[in-house]
């Protein structure tokens, strides 16, 4: 005799074995229409699924987050009966639920093109309208093997093959069409909703290996209602427009190419950028305690044995061997490890600590081409990394200090909005499961005494110890991950790093990895996008054009330009033969944030027309207010906090 216990703590006894549906159905009609699957114990199941045993039962209804990939991973479902409707002969091989929606890879001679998308959507809508219950169902790997074997898709008979002995085999019936799957599922195809759309087709290899066949991959996305699904293609048009790739070419900030793949050739405007961005987190830096080291980049493999990143790490990794001295060396893909070195030289004392080192390292990771995306994910880059060796008890005050500076950071930038995720530890990792029991229950009770609200990422910590990661959202709803505080009890081990107690013996200190904007490529890309290019006068690397209407103001435009490069901003003199419309145009595509247009009479009155990105209107202002103006906008938050 069952007994359920719900949400509320209130339970329900059954008589025997009794399914999701059923449960829904006791405490109420309206919970019955809205539950789409359950958790029992903590695990997602299907409504259909028997409940024998007493357990703790949540029903996930349609607002619930977890809804989303429910429908994401049916509407793959139904994506592939459709396409086996239309296309027949198309063998199905796997379709998982992915971030934003779903793809579906299918084998098939002649690819799918975008052209087959109105078809195949129509077909779905088909689908969905009627409403066909899934149907999960246990089988023999034997049975599996032959019915789909009967059905020529041998991509299903390898996988059915390649799993393991203790798998138990799952089938998922929607009316006549079966899938191999592990589920759960929603109660039928008509869950699946409406609010879904098809989006683009790429090729991808049968298991990402480039040795077997080529597939045909459709992607599609899919929400809880129209609402959802018409803001995320609002997001998706905003951000193609915003695309830091586009605008770097407007902007003549960067560019990619061949000769150096993974790697950016950055240009004045946009190295210009980078080293604004890089003097005003040095200077934050300074003024939070921090001291810069800089260490090398080409590393002998035994320090990267100690480390243990030869074994966790080591795919990831560009490696030089040096014939004449018969060793092997390695570019640094990350910066910790010379940080340890560092705190090792001479004999440390509890004085000393915390003691916080920064470093403006490059750090060289192997991506796969098909993985790199603009100056978003590359091969070289650098980081804002820093390392704080401190004691246990320093824990907590280094985790409040943190979070304080990397909040003031962030709205600087214009990020009043983050939420952070507490990595656990991976499968994958260095140091026992003590030393992991400490590191986690060190990092919960810092995020306690700093007030960090975080949610639960299993699994997904750094390889040495448990982390919080900082995400970040921009001004079309899109999160970014970026910040990292990690806690560390493995590397100080295994490098021997140690410090004089007061008690006049050697202590090992814990090492707190840390990071506010990461990847610097990276952040400038989100920080291009975030702004669409209009930067604000601080951060633009071109800050101000001074424009002639006629070659009579070409002298006091030169008078003009003087007098705001005289206070520091970056300024442009164009008095070219263009008529001024065409100047304004080409400095507005270079999104410039001010022009000032002089003309005859602005010069007889020393005055300039002030006109601002993206505005139609212009103001008449005195040079010399209009210089000071300029020139205070222009300064960097943190300096105009400090006058």
């Amino acid at each position: 005799m069952p007994v359920v216990t719900l949400p509320d703590g209130s339970t329900r006894a059954f008589d025997g074995a009794v399914t999701g549906s059923e449960v829904a159905a006791a405490i109420g009609p309206g919970l019955a229409r809205a539950a789409l699957a359950m958790r029992v114990n903590g695990t997602l199941m299907d409504l259909s699924r028997r409940i024998e045993h007493d357990a703790a039962v949540v029903f996930v209804t349609r607002k619930d987050a977890a809804a989303l990939e429910l429908i994401r991973h049916d509407a793959a479902h139904v994506l592939a009966e459709a396409v086996q409707r239309l296309f027949p002969g198309t063998q199905v091989t796997i379709g998982p639920a992915i971030e934003n929606g779903f793809y579906y890879d299918f084998a098939r001679e002649t690819p799918f093109t975008p052209e087959d998308f109105a078809a195949i959507e129509d077909e779905m809508r088909r689908i969905v309208a009627e409403a066909k219950p899934f149907e999960r169902e246990v089988v023999s790997r034997e049975d599996a093997a032959a019915l789909f074997e009967a059905k020529g898709e041998r991509y299903k008979v390898q996988l059915i093959h390649d799993l393991p002995a203790s798998e138990t085999i799952t089938l998922y019936r929607q009316g006549e069409w079966v899938d191999l799957c592990r589920g759960p599922h929603m109660r039928t195809t008509a869950d699946v909703g409406h609010a879904f759309k098809l989006m683009r087709v790429a090729g991808a290899y049968w298991r990402g290996d480039h040795r077997n066949a080529m597939l045909s991959r459709i992607y599609g996305t899919a929400w809880r209602d129209e609402k959802e699904l018409a803001a995320y293609l609002h997001q998706l048009a905003e951000a193609e427009k915003r695309d830091h790739r586009r605008i770097g070419r407007e902007m003549n900030l960067f560019h990619l190419e061949e000769a150096a793949v993974g790697s950016v050739f950055w240009h004045p405007n946009g190295w210009k950028l980078y080293q604004t961005a890089e003097r005003y987190i040095r200077r934050r830096l300074d003024a939070s305690g921090y001291v810069e080291i800089k260490t090398p980049q080409l590393v002998d493999r035994t320090l990267w044995e100690k480390s243990g990143h030869w074994e966790k790490f080591r795919e990831h990794m560009f490696v030089v061997q040096v014939e004449d001295e018969d060793r092997t060396l390695a570019l640094k893909p990350m910066n910790c490890p010379g940080a340890v070195m560092v705190f090792r030289q001479g004999i440390r004392s509890y004085r000393e600590l915390p003691l916080r080192l920064a470093e403006f390292g490059q750090d060289h990771r192997y991506e796969p081409s098909g993985a790199l995306h603009g100056i978003m994910r590359v091969r070289a880059f650098q980081q804002d990394d820093g390392h704080i060796f401190c004691t246990e008890d320093q824990i907590g005050s280094e985790t409040i200090r943190f979070v304080e500076l990397l909040s003031s950071i962030y709205r600087d930038y214009g990020f009043d909005e983050y939420r952070v995720k507490f990595s656990t530890r991976p499968a994958v990792r260095a140091g026992s499961d003590e030393v992991w029991d400490k590191a986690e229950a060190a990092l919960e009770a810092a995020c306690r005494e700093a007030g960090v609200e975080y949610t639960i990422n299993p699994g997904e910590g750094a390889f040495y110890g448990p982390k919080l990661e900082f995400v970040l959202r921009d001004a079309i709803g899109r999160d970014w991950q970026c910040g990292t505080l990690q806690v560390d009890f493995v590397l100080p081990e295994r490098l021997d790093a140690e410090y004089v107690g007061e008690d006049g013996a050697r202590h090992r200190p814990v090492m707190l990895h840390r990071a506010i904007l990461g990847s610097f490529e990276r952040f400038l890309g989100i920080l291009i996008e975030q702004y669409a290019g209009r930067f604000p006068l601080w951060l633009a690397p071109v800050q101000t054009v001074v424009a002639t209407i006629v070659s009579d103001a070409d002298t006091y435009a030169a008078e003009v330009a003087a007098s705001l490069r005289a206070k520091g901003l970056a300024t442009i003199l164009d008095t070219g033969r263009e008529k001024i419309n065409a100047k304004i145009r080409d400095h507005t595509l270079a999104h410039v944030p001010a022009i000032l247009v002089v003309g005859r009479r602005e010069a007889e009155n020393r005055t300039v027309a002030l006109r601002r990105l993206g505005g139609e209107a212009q103001e008449i202002l005195p040079l010399d207010e209009a210089v000071a103006r300029l020139a205070t906008e222009a300064v960097p938050p943190d300096l105009a906090r400090a006058t």
